[in-house]
């Protein structure tokens, strides 16, 4: 005979290898339904009961969740790849086919605990990705992990930061499916990392490059002075059309951005509606803009029935879309000629942010000249950067407190 039930256990009862219990729950569609638990003591089962029929009072409680990695499928199909742009998506599905699913995949979505999200970002801070990837093995001739020389190719704090990120995100829409009751990765404590000091160019090094890039007959010149002038982003340099360029105006409209996803170059929409917008054209613009479409006619002619029409500013000697990489590389490229610093080609834009600085722009019409969505975003950019003015009000300041001169 069993042991007396104690009051409140409810209906909890001898099972095969231990215990079971269960509790009348409503699920999401409405329905009456019961959940059970297990467990190997009556302790165990009589905890699991209490904590069921909690969330049971709460609200609706799933009876049956699915895998993480089976939640996580459905997601990115149906949430994830209609609502963001596709580079967002792509990043995504990295994040979760390399970096989750192989170490929570398997996992009940119910019962992902916050322990278990901690202890896979310590995990994935301190493995190494050719080996979990398999990367030295798929290779013709291994040279580290497979043959026992472990590279150590960790994942950079940022990486592992979004990784947690897109859980994040998926539990949260497990949250508002009502699949779970609380997002245990929102749970857990993680502090985002420190920005990493980059390089700007100053107005010297800015003028350098773009003097050797004329001088030498660059085809990518007009996209250095877009760059650097407008502030533009990679993308919408890439992007930018003839028919949203008006020089009798001296406006351009910022409309579209080229971007690579899935092996493909796609023509899409600006990254936010903060981001199109019609920005004056300086007289350097102007300038090296007409220079570029005579350069652009000329390759039409010499292409004749191989241009293809795109009406992109930037373009190959065939009326081709380029490639982001290529020009990037090309950017490289042109800034070691030049002997200025090789930076990144997005860190243009903080350049061109750097010299309103200087020249002490308001930071709205910072704002409005770099397309910030959020004016947060540019007062970064203004916090890092010393202009003069804040010299010299440092400098003031520094009097008035020196006192060893009084």
């Amino acid at each position: 005979m069993s042991p007396r039930r104690v009051n409140g256990e409810g209906s909890i009862y001898p099972y095969p290898h231990g215990f079971r219990a269960y509790v009348w729950v409503t699920t999401p569609s409405g329905r009456r339904q019961r959940k059970y638990v297990t467990g190997k003591t009556r302790e165990d089962v009589r905890e699991k009961y209490l904590r069921l029929h909690e969330s049971a009072r709460r609200g609706p409680v799933v009876t049956k969740a699915p895998r993480l990695e089976q939640f996580l499928d459905g997601w990115l199909d149906e949430v994830v790849e209609p609502s963001l742009a596709p580079t967002t998506a792509a990043s995504y599905r990295m994040c979760v086919r390399l970096y989750i699913v192989p170490s929570l995949g398997a996992k009940r979505l119910d019962r992902i605990t916050v322990r278990d999200v901690q202890s896979w970002l310590n995990r994935l801070r301190v493995t190494c990705q050719c080996c979990a990837q398999g990367k030295d093995a798929s290779r013709e001739r291994p040279q580290c992990c497979a043959v026992g020389r472990c590279c150590n190719q960790l994942l950079g704090d940022w990486a592992v930061h979004q990784a947690y990120r897109v859980l994040r995100a998926a539990l949260s829409q497990a949250t508002r499916e009502e699949l779970v009751a609380r997002n245990v990765a929102a749970l857990v404590r993680v502090s985002a990392p420190r920005t990493q000091g980059r390089a700007v160019w100053t107005v010297e090094d800015a003028r350098r490059f773009l003097e050797s890039s004329r001088e030498s007959g660059d085809p990518y010149h007009v996209g250095y002075v877009l760059l650097l002038v407008l502030g533009l982003r990679r993308g919408e340099l890439l992007g930018l059309k003839w028919s949203d360029v008006d020089l009798d105006a001296a406006e351009a409209r910022i409309r579209w951005q080229l971007q690579r996803t899935n092996g493909e170059l796609v023509l899409r929409r600006t990254k936010t509606y903060a981001s199109e917008a019609v920005l004056p054209l300086p007289q350097i613009c102007s300038d090296a803009l007409a220079s570029h479409r005579a350069l652009a006619s000329a390759w039409r002619l010499a292409a004749g029935p191989a241009w293809h029409d795109n009406d992109l500013v930037l373009s190959t000697r065939y009326g081709l879309p380029i490639d982001p990489r290529n020009f990037h590389r090309k950017f490289k490229e042109r800034a070691a000629a030049a002997g200025v610093p090789v930076v990144p080609v997005h860190s243009t834009r903080r350049t061109c942010a750097s010299l309103l600085v200087e020249l002490d722009v308001h930071p709205r019409v910072a704002m409005q000249i770099l397309r910030h969505s959020q004016i947060a975003v540019t007062m970064d950019i203004y916090s890092q950067v010393a202009s003069a003015s804040t010299r010299e009000a440092l400098t003031k300041l520094g009097g008035r407190l020196d006192f060893g001169r009084n």
